[in-house]
């Protein structure tokens, strides 16, 4: 398969499920507390999103016993996790906090976003690194 096409398949299902999972988590978040409005469920896909590509590149290091071949890396890592994580909808959706006057709720999600999601890519790689230590 071509790079472009591995790429285009992983971003496809990284899209539809970041649509399925950010959408289903604020229909029920919003439904339980109105009066939050805040993006959670694209706060909760880019820290699952930054913990798996933190996973993945895990993989990819000499310290693992996995190796991750390039076909996956851009099916996984370039294609699913760039269709998956939503920094567009992500600064959209700040943009329109902060335009509605709620600046509390605006600084709070850049930096729930950007400190969770360096935590989230930090534990992929701490995981992969602990479970994919060779076996002496």
């Amino acid at each position: 398969m071509t790079p472009y096409l591995l790429v285009a398949a992983g971003g496809a299902f990284g899209s539809i499920g970041r649509y399925w999972m950010a959408g289903s988590l604020d229909a029920r978040l919003n439904a339980a507390l109105p009066q939050l409005m805040f993006p959670t469920g694209t706060l909760l896909v880019n820290v699952l999103g930054s913990f798996v590509i933190g996973a993945l590149a895990g993989m990819e290091e000499e310290v693992t016993r996995w190796g991750l071949p390039n076909d996956a890396r851009l099916l996984l890592m370039v294609g699913f996790c760039g269709g998956f994580t939503t920094f567009s909808s992500f600064s959209l959706q700040t943009l329109g906090l902060l335009r509605e006057g709620l600046l509390l709720r605006a600084g709070g999600n850049v930096a729930l976003s950007v400190l969770l999601c360096l935590i989230a890519t930090w534990a992929g790689i701490a995981l992969m690194h602990a479970l994919g230590r060779p076996v002496s």
